[in-house]
């Protein structure tokens, strides 16, 4: 596993993602929490099956991982992965604890239970919110229309800006045969002035 660096507890709600409308949480990251490799949590979940229904741990889907991807954007997870990576719920987290039963990976356990805690009261505020404002609008109709659709868009996520210039090189495969062209002569150029 090499010299891992485990996360500290503030960050667990950080590493709790959203799949299939689920909040889990990534093989890799929970192996890091309970001190042991990614091999050796999924090797005693395999051992333990019985134990771990699709509800508490399951595969990522090709699509899914190009998803993550696309948003995690350290490529920790995909360096050497011959196999899809597996995604804990709360109870499945809980459960590889219990089968790993070391003192650190109770203890992460009961941090990663609270910060899946957390996670839903704040959804569970953030819908409350919206109720009340559907009550206010209803109460006091046209007088404030402008400041509740306001209020609603603040509380909407964000759309898709506006696509962002990738960052990293290009390959000649992906460039335009101008950039191929503008590349060439630059090398050229470098090259003259090296000789």
């Amino acid at each position: 596993m090499g010299k891992a660096i485990r996360p500290i507890v503030s960050d667990i709600p950080l590493l709790i993602l959203e799949v299939r409308n689920q909040r889990v949480i990534l093989d890799e990251d929970l192996a890091r929490l309970y001190g042991v490799s990614t091999r050796a949590l999924n090797q005693a979940i395999r051992r333990n099956r019985e134990r771990f229904p699709l509800d508490f741990v399951y595969p990522l889907d090709n699509t899914e991982v190009t998803i993550l991807k696309s948003q995690i954007v350290t490529s920790r997870l995909w360096g050497g992965r011959r196999k899809l990576p597996l995604v804990f719920t709360e109870h499945g987290a809980v459960m590889a604890a219990n089968i790993l039963r070391s003192p650190l990976a109770i203890r992460m356990s009961i941090e990663i239970v609270r910060a899946f805690v957390r996670l839903r009261q704040m959804a569970m505020t953030h819908r409350d919110l919206a109720q009340r404002i559907d009550k206010l609008e209803e109460k006091y109709d046209g007088q404030f229309h402008v400041v509740f659709d306001a209020i609603r868009e603040l509380m909407d996520p964000p759309e898709e800006e506006t696509k962002k210039k990738p960052i990293g090189f290009k390959t000649e495969l992906e460039m335009s045969s101008n950039e191929v062209d503008a590349k060439h002569k630059t090398k050229r150029i470098m090259q003259r002035k090296l000789s």
